[in-house]
């Protein structure tokens, strides 16, 4: 991957031949938002610019020809990028993520509100079997109420599902940049990561009160949960470097999330929450460290 990444930054032709070319291929969007946050973090938007413009022509097209995940994607990560490289905060980049989801969320009821309002049809039907009694002992409107709230978090699902993509598109961009010019840098700076108690009883709230608030709001529930759970897994980093514990501690982290991930995801925005209030980085010994990730600093 560090070849690749030299072959991005070694001049505009490359740039634009990775960033262009896998935007165009089938299921490679992920590489062209990578490449392209890359090169948004080291040259800046200005110089960025021609790059951009050639991969933006494959990402409309897919757009035209039903699939918007490319230009979401490869958007989503180029305006983050920006906000990394100007604030040097992945709090920022984080909390601008939420924004970024909501923006998903309407573009996903565009263009694919029709599957997702069958999708939510179809998830009704089943609802008084799947939840027995406890649907049962639900008023007439509290039913109702529950069957709309369906197609808006289905739709707030999906749009999490490409906000934390994006997130980890910039995030392989930033350990590129890292790569190149600060090694360490990012791991460093990933591991910092934490969320002030405001901020984090802030989210919690948009989670837990977003589908009171109304139908449209409910898309907040799992968009506000990612910054959490980002949190949370920065934090796992940092004990693990801290108290020098082996890799196979975060392989079994990331093992149980995809395998557990109705148990585990939770858990982790309640870790991010706790750790806001007591900091348990904090309280462990620290050790030099790399600097910031950009190697310009």
């Amino acid at each position: 991957m560090r070849s690749l990444a030299e072959f991005i930054m070694r001049g505009r032709m490359q740039a634009t031949l990775v960033v262009a070319g896998s935007a165009a291929l089938p299921l490679l969007f992920w590489l062209s938002a990578a490449a392209g946050s890359l090169v948004v973090l080291r040259r800046g938007l200005s110089d960025a610019a021609g790059v951009l413009a050639w991969a933006a022509l494959p990402a409309v097209a897919w757009w035209y020809f039903g699939d918007p995940r490319v230009l979401m994607v490869l958007g989503g990560s180029l305006a983050l990028a920006i906000v990394l490289r100007s604030q040097a905060s992945w709090r920022w980049v984080l909390l601008g993520s939420v924004v970024l989801g909501l923006v998903y969320a309407w573009v996903l009821g565009i263009a694919f509100g029709e599957p997702i309002r069958a999708l939510a049809d179809e998830l009704r039907k089943v609802l008084p079997g799947a939840l027995s009694e406890a649907y049962q002992q639900l008023s007439s409107e509290e039913q109702e109420r529950l069957g709309a709230l369906l197609a808006p978090v289905l739709t707030g699902l999906l749009a999490a599902l490409m906000q934390i993509v994006t997130l980890l598109c910039l995030m392989l961009g930033r350990y590129w940049q890292a790569a190149l010019y600060n090694p360490g840098g990012f791991g460093h700076e990933f591991r910092a990561l934490r969320f002030t108690p405001l901020v984090a009883s802030g989210l919690l709230l948009c989670m837990l009160l977003g589908p009171s608030l109304g139908v449209g709001v409910a898309v907040l529930t799992p968009l506000c949960s990612v910054p959490l759970v980002f949190a949370a897994l920065a934090l796992m980093h940092g004990l693990v470097e801290q108290k020098r514990l082996g890799r196979f501690w975060l392989v079994g982290l990331y093992v149980g999330l995809l395998l557990f991930m109705q148990l585990i995801y939770p858990f982790l925005v309640v870790v991010a929450l706790v750790d806001s209030l007591f900091d348990f980085r904090g309280r462990a010994p620290r050790k030099p460290g790399a600097g910031p990730a950009d190697g310009e600093g």
